[in-house]
């Protein structure tokens, strides 16, 4: 079933991946038609550069998860295909260009992250104001969500973009507390949880959402303390996906989570109080974002 040689929990080990990971690859005129604007305008997305397995199906459909402050990220998380390294300068044009691109795409909602930018003082915090402000002059009945990195606990950035007034503010815990520190780089479990507290004491009114990668070596019970903890500082909405292996030199897969088991988790997150919970197999924090979106506007 599965080579189990492994080094530190990274890379080389290999489990065959279980039927219900298999997709149906395909590639059709609309997800042709948005891969040639995309390289148009010099515009990355997290669909391709963290490799998702879902990048057929939305872009299929319209939908695409644009990222900013350029395409190299100054951390090294272990789980994550984003290329890391010194980036180049900000590309000013970057909002402007990913408006337009979402009024082309005829976007209802539009998902904007970022790679993290330690270097920045605010860690890319105007651009992503710039972009939520771009957006909306374009299109002023689209909604927006912003999948923003923890900007090191500088919690003025963060308000920077909450000025911005997103329709909902996404930041990924990623993982359980106990494996936080081996799964991320520079980013903590409790920051991530201030992080989100924090964005309710500013803005209340706008929903927050994370998301959980489960499968390198996390426990049901953790995970539900984990979605405790979220509901325990507010979080409206939770996603759990099944951490997949980019590279050899990724950290290991620990456990392909059935798709019953994920269907538990959603019972229970529902069942905390979340107002919208996705959790399964091929999930990603912006899979049906579209969805949350409408949601967001009664939340």
């Amino acid at each position: 079933m599965s080579n189990k040689a492994t080094i530190g929990g990274i890379g080389l080990k290999f489990e065959r991946k279980p039927d219900w990971l298999k997709i149906k690859l395909t590639t059709g005129e609309n997800f042709t038609e948005i891969k040639n604007m995309m390289r148009g305008k010099t515009l990355h997305t997290v669909c391709e550069e963290a490799k998702c397995p879902n990048i057929f199906e939305c872009w299929s459909h319209g939908t695409a998860t644009f990222m900013i402050n350029g395409k190299i990220c100054t951390r090294a998380c272990r789980f994550c295909a984003v290329n890391t390294g010194l980036p180049t300068e900000l590309d000013l044009a970057e909002p402007e260009n990913v408006a337009e691109a979402a009024e082309k795409m005829g976007l209802q909602h539009a998902v904007v992250t970022a790679v993290a930018r330690d270097d920045l003082q605010d860690g890319g915090a105007s651009l992503f104001a710039a972009t939520i402000h771009a957006i909306r002059k374009r299109l002023p009945l689209c909604s927006v969500e912003v999948l923003i990195p923890d900007f090191q606990g500088n919690w003025d950035a963060l308000r920077t973009v909450l000025d911005a007034n997103p329709q909902i503010l996404n930041h990924n815990i990623e993982t359980v507390e106990r494996l936080s520190d081996r799964v991320r780089s520079k980013a903590t479990y409790r920051r991530s949880l201030e992080l989100l507290e924090t964005s309710k004491q500013i803005n209340p009114t706008i929903p927050t959402k994370s998301s959980i990668m489960i499968g390198v070596g996390e426990t049901a019970e953790e995970i539900r303390q984990t979605m405790r903890d979220l509901r325990a500082v507010g979080v409206n909405i939770v996603t759990i996906g099944q951490y997949l292996q980019p590279t050899r030199r990724h950290l290991s897969v620990e456990k392909y989570w059935h798709p019953d088991e994920f269907a538990r988790f959603k019972e229970e997150g529902m069942e905390m109080g979340f107002d919208h919970v996705e959790s399964g197999p091929l999930v990603r924090s912006s899979y049906r974002a579209h969805e949350q979106g409408q949601l967001a506007g009664h939340v």
